[in-house]
């Protein structure tokens, strides 16, 4: 049997099939439209502005690895005019984040841009290690997903960037979609599909993955043959997002157009303006001044639990009332430092490729 040309080139023998459309195509025509997509979703929704600085949550993982590289592929193609920064976050997991850094670092040679790394033991002075210790594997997704979306905000605040770009694919987007409704969590799905966000306290966040499928991303890390760091956390193998992708996998595997309807689907919920009424409003903690739904954001009530011995009781909400039943917290209490937005240069050195 001959071999297939591709389907859009008519040209050069295909050589992938497209896990998002069964398209038979090249790898040069795969790359093309790949990037294409990727082009028409930030232009279409007007995610930059020429002269904005850009920080790329960077982990070393396939999908941040070949979210800057596209970046800085299509600021160049398309003259978007960006400055891209490279953000890391040192969550503190022996043999996983340390490994995985060292990519990031050979990333930031390979794209010549700027890296700033900022560690949980630098700005909350726990790391996860110590944190699993103490709660356990259970729970500790929680403390690390809290954390992390913090410390992003504050890194990029330290570097003074306009905006946030996270590699969140599309198989990300459904997975939450499909969480939440399992938790019944209104609040989160309402907003969970959004390509980007901002409040008042907070910089602007966007997911230029948001239709890319995950297999895809993979064969373009494969066929370009970009650096990546390729092992699972250690500490995620009982996390509550895994049931939710086995259930994802199973529908793609069914009907690979799941993943896009699903995320459509969740596009398009509308909270009924009666249970909007029951959600609790956006404010600014009081011990930090991030942004938060009580007087206390999650981060710093997750520290105070960490601090007092009682760990799992920033969780929920009861665990919450325990906590505040103990009594004010102590003076000597270790708290996180105030956030402010980016106001100006950079407040701290950031390390410049070689």
């Amino acid at each position: 049997m001959a071999p297939r040309t591709c389907t859009l080139c008519e040209n050069a023998k295909a050589m992938l099939k497209r896990p998002k459309t069964g398209q038979q195509i090249c790898r040069d025509c795969f790359f093309y439209v790949f990037e294409t997509e990727v082009h028409n979703t930030i232009t279409q929704a007007k995610l930059f502005q020429a002269g904005d600085k850009v920080a790329i949550g960077a982990s070393g993982g396939k999908d941040s690895t070949v979210l800057a590289h596209v970046m800085k592929t299509l600021n160049e193609r398309y003259n978007y005019g960006l400055e891209l920064f490279l953000l890391s976050i040192d969550e503190g997991i022996t043999g996983y984040r340390d490994d995985s850094l060292e990519t990031v670092k050979r990333n930031q040679q390979q794209y010549d841009m700027p890296l700033k790394i900022l560690s949980y033991d630098e700005l909350y002075g726990w790391t996860m290690d110590a944190i699993v210790s103490q709660v356990g594997r259970k729970n500790n997704c929680t403390f690390c997903g809290v954390f992390r979306r913090q410390a992003l905000d504050r890194g990029a605040a330290m570097l003074n960037v306009d905006h946030i770009v996270t590699g969140h694919n599309a198989d990300d987007i459904a997975e939450t979609v499909l969480m939440n409704i399992m938790r019944g969590d209104i609040a989160r799905l309402g907003r969970c599909t959004a390509l980007c966000t901002q409040g008042e306290d907070t910089i602007k966040r966007s997911k230029p993955f948001k239709y890319a499928y995950e297999k895809e991303i993979v064969m373009y890390a494969y066929f370009k043959k970009l650096d990546y760091f390729s092992t699972e956390c250690i500490y995620s193998p009982d996390a509550y997002r895994g049931h939710a992708r086995v259930f994802l996998k199973e529908l793609e595997a069914a009907r690979p157009s799941a993943i896009i309807d699903i995320i459509h689907s969740g596009e398009t919920f509308e909270v009924r303006e009666e249970v909007k009424a029951t959600q609790r409003l956006q404010q600014t903690c009081k011990r930090c001044g991030y942004i938060s739904s009580n007087d206390l954001c999650k981060a710093c009530t997750l520290l105070e639990g960490l601090e007092r011995g009682m760990a799992k009781s920033g969780i929920t909400d009861r665990g919450r009332k325990q906590l505040e039943a103990q009594g004010p917290a102590p003076d000597n209490l270790r708290t996180i430092p105030p956030f402010q937005l980016p106001s100006g240069n950079p407040s701290i050195a950031i390390e410049a490729a070689p």
